[in-house]
């Protein structure tokens, strides 16, 4: 099946998400315009169009998330293309609580492999659905900012978004 995408206008601005038949396959970081966020999509060879009940739980989602409500996002990711260590990763960080945080060498001694915290973060970079795997919740020792695909500065915003709220 040919992955679909749709774009999701939010308080923040405008997200892509990339639809496989097993779930959301990609998700831009939000950007001021429609096609800032469709030049970021990485996956190629999408065709526009909604993956419509799965499509419209995500965009109610999002701009829920991103207007300051706590969410627990539900759709399903779909986790084909990536190692099973890089799919532990992900799946540990998609189960961070909304408004935690953990850091790369706690989550590495949590799926079983305590001396991959530099392996967690390149794990970590190449999380095709930021926010919903919300790898903005993963920080170096001591609570340090460190490594995120969207720039420290957003990082920092999603954590404030989250810890005023929480």
């Amino acid at each position: 099946m040919q992955k679909v995408y749709d774009v999701v206008d939010t308080d923040w601005g405008y997200l892509v998400a990339v639809w496989s038949e097993r779930g959301l396959w990609e998700l831009t970081f939000p950007r001021p315009e429609a096609r800032m966020a469709l030049a970021e999509v990485t996956t190629p060879d999408i065709v526009a169009g909604e993956d419509a009940d799965r499509a419209e739980e995500l965009a109610q989602e999002l701009k829920m998330y991103f207007a300051g409500w706590r969410v627990d996002f539900g759709v399903p990711i779909d986790w084909a293309g990536y190692t099973p260590f890089q799919a532990a990763v992900l799946k540990y960080t998609a189960s961070i609580p909304y408004g935690e945080v953990t850091t790369y060498g706690d989550l590495a001694a949590a799926i079983g492999t305590p001396r991959a915290s530099r392996a967690v973060g390149g794990a970590l970079h190449i999380n095709r659905t930021p926010v919903v795997v919300p790898c903005h919740r993963v920080v170096g020792a001591k609570g340090r900012l460190t490594g995120f695909g969207g720039g420290l500065d957003l990082k920092k915003a999603l954590l404030l978004l989250e810890r005023n709220l929480s």
